[in-house]
């Protein structure tokens, strides 16, 4: 699970799928779209489904995503996530998100790319929600930048609860300056709160939702 050269199913599914996606979106790009060589974890604000294939499109390296162990139990999505080595995490199970830490922390160590969602899940009311801590963890312990993300449309292209996803919508990937963590300075809690609420104001300032103190709601 923790290969940062990026498996051959997902080299394959992004060819197969770049040029419907291209098709029936406009896509747009803003910001520094080169990521720094290495290890990077990106982190977006998530409105829909479709965020990690729009992020996997504009990425130029594959991208494992942490998302919802559900996803990996259910037949009909469970090869397209392992076979493009994403990364599953139990959702309220300490053990299964140290064990989704730690297969990313595999894959930056090899040099990859992670993706995460600070919210832990979409936004159903379309705040950006406070931050959970586990990335900033993961950023003190690989040494990796996290680069924000911000995405701007996707909740028209399929918003939580949407069956299916609807073509001809504009969507943006706005990407944001790299932020490193120094480990020497990460040794608390406190430092790693203020390091997350930074990403998350990145993140607030690229995609424009308004911003909310509270965790969101895991339902979705």
């Amino acid at each position: 699970m923790g290969e940062a050269a990026g498996p051959t199913g997902y080299k394959v599914a992004k060819a197969v799928l770049s040029r419907p996606l291209l098709a029936a979106y406009q896509i747009s790009v803003d910001g520094p779209r080169d990521l720094p060589a290495g290890p990077v974890i990106v982190a977006a604000n998530h409105r829909s489904f479709m965020d990690s294939l729009f992020v996997a499109l504009v990425v130029d390296r594959p991208v494992s995503f942490l998302a919802k162990a559900e996803y990996f139990d259910r037949r009909r999505t469970a090869w397209m996530f392992r076979a493009t080595g994403q990364i599953p995490i139990r959702r309220g199970s300490p053990a299964g998100a140290r064990e989704a830490l730690e297969a990313a922390e595999d894959v930056l160590s090899a040099g990859g790319v992670v993706g995460v969602y600070p919210e832990g899940t979409r936004s159903r009311d379309g705040k950006l929600h406070r931050g959970h801590l586990g990335p900033a963890r993961l950023a003190r312990s690989s040494g990796a930048p996290i680069v924000p993300l911000g995405l701007v449309g996707t909740e028209e292209v399929q918003s939580p609860g949407q069956r299916l996803p609807r073509p001809r919508k504009k969507v943006s990937v706005r990407f944001g300056v790299p932020r490193w963590i120094n480990s020497g300075e990460a040794n608390n809690s406190q430092r790693l709160r203020e390091f997350t609420d930074l990403v998350m104001d990145d993140i607030a300032r690229l995609c424009g939702q308004p911003s909310s103190d509270r965790f969101a709601l895991v339902n979705a």
